[in-house]
């Protein structure tokens, strides 16, 4: 008659804790990455549940205790390393900054811009309050959104409707498109549509004033330069400088450009005091000391992946995004939101 082995329980009593603790998570409306690695670690367990049934029914020899001891270290690894993958892009991250410019009004002084950007249709719980929660707790004065709503490859328009539709509440909306809205046209009609009916302003080479008192900034929005192009070329970077040129008002106002690809920077600098950027999805892997490793639009270790740049008087701020396209997720590399906090210093 065969008894199982404590060992057998106890991975067994593991598999049942991890599934029951993932399906509070799913009935609660939780973080995705819990649950997903709650569910990788049952699995885990019950690999180990079975090796040791296994043993106990006289079917496989047990494993010699040094090479035991040498696979549950590299078990442990490997579980805290899927652990940082899986959390990793499953959690956000608020990067906030001072911007400091003598052209700033004193109305302006605090003012809050909280910038989401490459969203891609992510959904990282049931209501997307993990990456809703940061835009509400940093308690902007506006929210602006740089592009990539939407994503070509698995196009959900409803996602972004969604999203945008809690954000409102929180603060005015600003909008821009990116490339992957120029990819689906149909989808990006539907999109507008529903921005448009939840109250969104969209820039679409076009700007917006926004005044405190009797002072104003302006915010200046241009299309992805993908749109209305038939070939991606050398022809890129004019048709950034054309539109932004049409874009841009003829006034003396502090000027905020969201501008999808930062690759464009050396167009926009000398034009407009702050620009907001994403479209590089932090380089998708970041290497310590070196960088991001590989960003649309700029290839490999690219110049403009994350955090701020200043260039001819103007300073730009790279968003890592949220979402994931092309590459399914991210290393050492979390979503964010940035919070860009414009701050008056003495002439």
């Amino acid at each position: 008659m065969y008894r199982l082995s404590k060992r057998t329980i106890g991975n067994g009593f593991l598999v049942l804790i991890w599934i029951i603790c993932a399906f509070i998570d799913v009935h609660n409306g939780g973080n995705y990455g819990s649950i997903i690695y709650k569910l990788f670690a049952a699995a885990v367990f019950l690999g180990l549940a079975i090796y040791s049934l296994l043993i106990d029914f006289g079917k496989v020899k047990p494993i010699e205790k040094k090479r035991e001891k040498w696979y549950a270290i590299i078990c442990t690894i490997v579980m805290i390393a899927v652990a940082f993958v899986i959390l990793g892009n499953y959690d956000v991250d608020t990067y906030t900054h001072n911007v400091k410019s003598k052209k700033i009004p004193e109305s302006f002084n605090g003012f809050r811009i909280a910038q989401v950007s490459d969203l891609h249709n992510a959904e990282f719980d049931k209501y997307n309050s993990t990456v809703l929660a940061p835009v509400f707790y940093s308690n902007p004065d506006i929210i602006v959104i740089t592009g990539d709503m939407i994503d070509s490859r698995k196009t959900d328009a409803d996602v972004a409707i969604s999203f945008v539709q809690k954000a409102v509440n929180i603060a005015p909306v600003y909008y821009i498109n990116g490339n992957h809205e120029s990819r689906v046209p149909q989808e990006y009609e539907k999109l507008k549509k529903g921005l448009l009916e939840a109250g969104v302003t969209i820039l679409e080479d076009s700007s917006a004033d926004i005044t405190i008192g009797d002072e104003t900034i302006t915010l200046v929005g241009i299309n992805d330069p993908t749109f209305g192009m038939k070939l991606v070329d050398d022809a890129m970077e004019q048709n950034v400088a054309h539109r932004l040129l049409h874009a841009l008002p003829e006034n003396d106002n502090y000027k905020i450009l969201l501008a999808h690809r930062p690759e464009y920077f050396d167009v926009y600098a000398g034009n407009v005091d702050l620009v907001l950027s994403g479209h590089a999805h932090g380089g998708q892997f970041i290497i310590p000391f070196v960088g991001g490793l590989i960003a649309p639009g700029q290839g490999f270790l690219p110049e403009y992946y994350e955090g701020s740049y200043i260039k001819n008087n103007a300073e730009m701020i790279v968003s890592r995004g949220i979402g994931n396209s092309i590459f399914p997720f991210r290393i050492n590399n979390k979503p964010e939101i940035v919070v860009a906090e414009l701050t008056k210093i003495a002439e």
